[in-house]
């Protein structure tokens, strides 16, 4: 994913890194975008978005249908040669069991740059608040 400016927004990163798991498919690299996420989640928008989701059972639901995708895509990225090497270092189940940023209660948001490097390229419902949020505050009056 590259801005309109042509600067990449997201990375896709490997599934080992070093021969250590990294659940974490894309990574977010848009300095502005950090920038806004980091003022964000240090005014306690996780706290509120997770109230939001909690109150709200097809929130829910469409979180853990975010995570079962996200794993899919994940898997979809791993050659055979990576596939051998998870299964050598016992890591399977990190990969099977673990969604969006490596979160593994799927109910939870944990960190607002995961959800939004992963819904930069395939939407999802945390990203959608999140827009939803910003739009928000872009129309509210100065």
């Amino acid at each position: 994913m590259v801005s309109p400016q042509g600067e990449p927004m997201v990375i896709r990163v490997a599934s080992l890194v070093d021969g250590k798991p990294f659940p974490t498919l894309f990574w977010l690299v848009d300095r502005a975008l950090n920038y806004r996420i980091d003022g964000d989640e240090a005014t306690g928008l996780i706290a509120r978005l997770q109230a939001d989701i909690d109150s709200d059972p097809a929130l829910q639901t469409a979180m853990q249908d975010d995570h079962r995708a996200h794993i899919a895509l994940r898997d979809s990225f791993i050659d055979a040669q990576q596939r051998e090497q998870i299964a050598a270092l016992g890591y399977q189940a990190v990969f099977a069991d673990r969604g969006i940023g490596g979160i593994a209660d799927f109910t939870r948001i944990r960190c607002l740059h995961t959800w939004y490097a992963a819904h930069l390229v395939t939407a999802n419902t945390v990203g959608r608040l999140l827009d939803a949020h910003w739009a928000q505050q872009d129309a509210a009056p100065a």
